[in-house]
């Protein structure tokens, strides 16, 4: 248990029987009135967000739930396998539970697989991730504005919009959390 003060962003909590993380919350203290807690919560499930308020003070159910390091293997044809990193058992999750994450997945990529009661919840990726472009249409000479964009497809098949003088081969860096292009990979 813990109360309303003790939030933080990523923390799970157990609402109505089911698990809830925390997106964002902001204590408010209203000139009249008592202070309260305005949150964003997301089901873990579901992925379904709701805009909830608590009442400051009050106590709620946390949920523990075990963050570990884990490297992903390799897709067996239905389920992606991951591995442990220090004790190397291998589990293997559905395509429901990895969700978006498998637009951003290479073979050997580590990754923070997020369990409650023996049930892998999510997979939570670095910010951005480094990916090759395998394909593209071939720019063309003079189009060195970021005016224009164009379709291009990634190395793990995902398509995201890039700048037009990109070509392929060229490692681009993504942002996991929107799909977006952030710019060249730096070697």
């Amino acid at each position: 248990m813990a109360t309303t003060n003790d939030l933080k962003n990523g923390m799970v909590l157990v609402i109505d029987n089911q698990l809830w993380q925390v997106v964002e919350f902001q204590h408010v203290k209203p000139g009249k009135g008592p202070a309260f807690v305005r949150t964003k919560l997301k089901n873990v499930m579901s992925g379904k967000s709701v805009d909830r308020t608590l009442n400051a003070g009050v106590k709620v159910e946390t949920a523990t739930v075990d963050r570990r390091d884990m490297q992903y293997l390799y897709n067996d044809g239905t389920d992606y396998v991951f591995m442990d990193l220090d004790t190397y058992d291998q589990i293997s999750i559905s395509p429901e539970v990895v969700g978006d994450a498998k637009n951003f997945l290479l073979e050997n990529q580590n990754a923070i697989v997020a369990t409650h009661e023996g049930n892998v919840l999510f997979i939570e990726l670095p910010t951005s991730v480094v990916l090759e472009i395998t394909y593209t249409e071939p720019g063309l000479q003079g189009d060195r504005s970021s005016a224009g964009t164009k379709p291009a497809t990634l190395e793990t098949g995902y398509e995201i919009q890039v700048p037009l003088f990109l070509n392929e081969k060229t490692k681009v860096k993504v942002d996991t959390r929107t799909g977006d292009y952030l710019g060249r990979a730096t070697d």
